[in-house]
């Protein structure tokens, strides 16, 4: 049974039978004839029929959403039978929105200097591909904005609050400046990451407040790209301030605050909302309790002024 509902979860997220039958290492007729299995088991049609996946039936959502508890439960049993027979080892899987990538490291070497058994897999993705892969099991734990867009059923640890910093040459008009408007930042040569990812909605939704309009000169869903840009001297971007730091702050590049207003978001730990947690993902939501303090204090300090002196 445990393997026809991982199929059912695998086809919710593949949205293709052939698709879902290669992710889950078995052929397409097995994989159809799983999930009809399913349905004759439970007396109910799960899969409207189609030549191609055209969604679940009422009753498919329900057992869909069974589906999750159950196959969760069921590995969080193993895998706490695994931890009291040989100690916490295992697999942690992990999803980040790109502007938290640099946090990541805070929390795994801890845990993995407590835990040396323990193994990563750290994803980079959207906002919404962070809580839509901890919904369907793929990751076990994600990094995310807390504040700015719904969660769903999740437990979240507040981990940080981020400010943002406009990266820019240490040569050029700005290079005196201890801070900048965000209508200042709506007529720089701007380099951003893609309308998809959250931090770039965030920037199109200041701008407009303040009745700049969003016109980059470049786009890209990776941050590497856009510093590598911001370096040559010529580009701009806006940056949340501890990616700044960390990837950007070179001798010819300034991390600038942005004023008037000074914007803040909550950034943290999502974690499934069950109870109780995995061995592993309990591990780790204590390691990011104790991190917060930290982040929290560092960000304190380094916080923006109020108004820009412009």
């Amino acid at each position: 049974m445990i393997d026809k509902l991982e199929f059912l979860i695998t086809l919710s997220r593949e949205r293709h039978f052939g698709h879902a039958a290669e992710s889950c290492g078995v052929s397409q007729p097995t994989f159809s004839a799983g999930i009809k299995q399913l349905e004759d088991t439970l007396g109910v049609l799960l899969v409207e029929r189609g030549s191609r996946f055209r969604g679940f039936t009422p009753e498919g959502e329900r057992v869909l959403d069974w589906a999750r508890r159950i196959v969760s439960d069921t590995r969080a049993m193993r895998q706490e039978i695994d931890a009291l027979k040989h100690g916490l080892a295992g697999h942690l899987r992990m999803a980040a929105i790109p502007t938290a990538l640099p946090i990541v490291a805070m929390l795994t070497t801890p845990y993995q200097s407590n835990h040396p058994d323990v193994r990563f897999t750290i994803h980079s993705r959207t906002s919404i591909e962070v809580l839509s892969m901890l919904e369907n099991l793929e990751i076990d734990a994600g990094l995310t904005y807390l504040d700015n867009e719904p969660l769903g059923r999740v437990q979240s640890v507040p981990l940080y609050t981020e400010y943002y910093r406009l990266l820019a040459s240490s040569e050029g008009p700005l290079a005196d400046r201890e801070s900048v408007t965000w209508h200042e930042v709506g007529q720089m040569p701007l380099c951003l990451l893609t309308p998809d990812m959250q931090n770039r909605r965030i920037i199109d939704a200041q701008l407009a407040e303040v009745g700049a309009e969003v016109e980059p000169r470049l786009e890209s869903d990776s941050v590497i790209v856009l510093i590598a840009h911001v370096r040559t001297g010529k580009w701009t971007s806006v940056m949340p301030s501890r990616l700044a730091e960390v990837l950007g702050v070179t001798k010819n590049v300034r991390a600038i605050p942005i004023v008037d207003p000074v914007v803040t978001h909550s950034i943290g730990l999502v974690v499934p909302h069950r109870n109780p947690l995995t061995p592993l993902i309990s591990a780790l939501v204590a390691e990011a309790k104790q991190l917060a303090p930290v982040l929290e204090g560092i960000a304190a300090i380094k916080s923006p002024p109020e108004s820009a002196d412009a």
